[in-house]
């Protein structure tokens, strides 16, 4: 089997090798680490201690992972901790988020790059973050240590995709020693796709614990000097933060901005677009707008002692941004007409910037993505809305929308009437976001669910060590 998908995945890869190289040559996806993913050269471990190697797919499963790290070094102090990831974005975050682990490029699932992988890593558990089951990979692993699913779900675009191949995908799930999910939705999936019943577990999302509950947070404050925002009393600004966008949610975002600053002049639109090769199309869609544009990669940190921040147009004596023509102080419009379209285009810190909205739209909910993690808005307390395409967060949404504690619209037109009705009813916004904060509060406690069980699977004894791994 492991031969005959070797030439399954070469044959694919010389199909989608023109629109591969396409993409490189265009945004720079694709180029960084591709050898190394395609031969399997992780880095060497040399330790004897046990390690476990955890798995994120992106962004948002490195950010995910953060309590369960955190959980496992308490509980496992002696054994090494590894982190792969696939996407460029992601390995930048987890080295940003994690930087005392070893981060590396998940193996291309070629036989050859996953024995070499495994024979570098020597891994005794290794465990994936929401589900990332490449079949070469879990078979070579499978067999000789425990592999495991924390924050398991599974879209019903992917169920029905797995249930077409389920004679042969089936083996692949019957390897999982421990699969914990979301929901019982998913675990019914899991079942019947043929992980056994005993190993199926129910814990709740994980996202739920890894995010900052209020708007009180270091840096949120940071980010708020740094953009300088609510930096004055006197301000009467209203932030609507629009965040994980795809295509066409930012022009449609801009294209309700013109018409709700005529209402709300001191309106300050935050964008930030899902994917950094995104960056530059976006802020030349905000530039052929006619809108004055603020990017947050061009302001330089504050300086801890001073705050100043020179290098970026700010002075921190004054507050006032010259070069975005806003004079922080007083709040007023100057010479560009209209307040800059802040662009968060920065890897890492829409989680912060969510605490600075007053209203927020959840991206990829438009767009036909399935949408993106409305919980860390919720958790801050933002009147949260979000479109009609949310399939991977469909649990979520459902208790937010059964505890009223979010919005759903059902297109471009409802969120512009929905966002203008809240930008002018602060007891609306209010009422929306502490019944979102308590939703999130109430649902916490999934970190510890998913360790208790990885604590029951290590007690057992089934992980090996280091010296017992032959990747053969």
């Amino acid at each position: 089997m492991p031969k005959l998908l070797d030439v399954f995945y070469l044959l694919l890869l010389v199909v989608v090798s023109p629109w591969l190289a396409y993409k490189a040559i265009r945004t720079g996806k694709y180029r960084v680490g591709l050898w190394r993913k395609f031969w399997g050269l992780t880095p060497i471990r040399t330790g004897s201690r046990p390690c476990v190697w955890f798995h994120a797919v992106s962004v948002g499963e490195v950010l995910l992972l953060r309590p369960i790290l955190a959980g496992f070094r308490r509980r496992w102090p002696d054994w090494e901790i590894v982190l792969s990831t696939t996407t460029n974005t992601g390995f930048e975050v987890a080295r940003k988020t994690f930087p005392d682990l070893c981060v590396f490029y998940w193996p291309l699932d070629f036989s050859w790059a996953v024995r070499r992988a495994l024979r570098r890593i020597r891994p005794s558990l290794v465990v994936l973050a929401e589900l990332e089951l490449w079949p070469n990979f879990i078979r070579l692993v499978g067999s000789e240590v425990p592999v495991v699913v924390v924050n398991g779900r599974m879209s019903p675009r992917s169920y029905r995709g797995y249930r077409r191949i389920r004679p042969l995908i089936a083996d692949v799930f019957r390897r999982l020693c421990l699969v914990a999910v979301q929901t019982e939705e998913y675990a019914q999936r899991m079942r019947s796709l043929g992980v056994p019943p005993e190993r199926v577990h129910v814990t709740g999302s994980v996202k739920f614990d890894g995010v900052n509950v209020g708007r009180d947070h270091p840096r949120t404050r940071e980010l708020a000097r740094l953009l300088a925002l609510r930096q004055h009393p006197e301000q009467s600004e209203l932030v609507w933060l629009v965040g994980s966008t795809q295509a066409p949610e930012e022009q449609i975002a801009l294209d309700i901005y013109r018409r709700a600053v005529e209402r709300f002049p001191q309106l300050r639109l935050i964008l930030v677009p899902r994917h950094a090769e995104r960056f530059d199309e976006v802020a030349a869609l905000v530039e052929q707008s006619g809108l004055p544009l603020l990017r947050r990669s061009h302001l330089t940190h504050p300086d801890s002692a001073s705050g100043s921040r020179q290098a970026s147009g700010i002075d921190s004596a004054s507050g006032s941004r010259e070069a975005s023509g806003i004079d922080s102080a007083s709040g007023s419009r100057q010479a560009s007409g209209a307040n800059p379209i802040i662009l968060l285009d920065t890897l890492g810190e829409l989680a912060a910037a969510w605490g600075l909205a007053d209203v927020g739209f959840v991206g990829g909910s438009l767009s036909r993505r399935g949408g993106q993690n409305m919980i860390e808005p919720a958790a801050c307390g933002v009147a949260v809305t979000f479109g009609p395409h949310v399939w991977n967060f469909r649990d979520t949404v459902e208790r937010l929308l059964e505890n009223q504690a979010a919005i759903q619209v059902a297109d471009a037109a409802e969120l512009e009437q929905v966002t203008l009705r809240l930008l002018g009813d602060e007891a609306e916004r209010r009422r929306l976001g502490e019944a979102a904060r308590r939703l999130v509060l109430s649902q916490q406690g999934a970190t510890e669910r998913t360790l208790d069980l990885l604590h029951r699977l290590l007690a057992s004894g089934e992980h090996k060590s280091p010296g017992e791994f032959q990747a053969a």
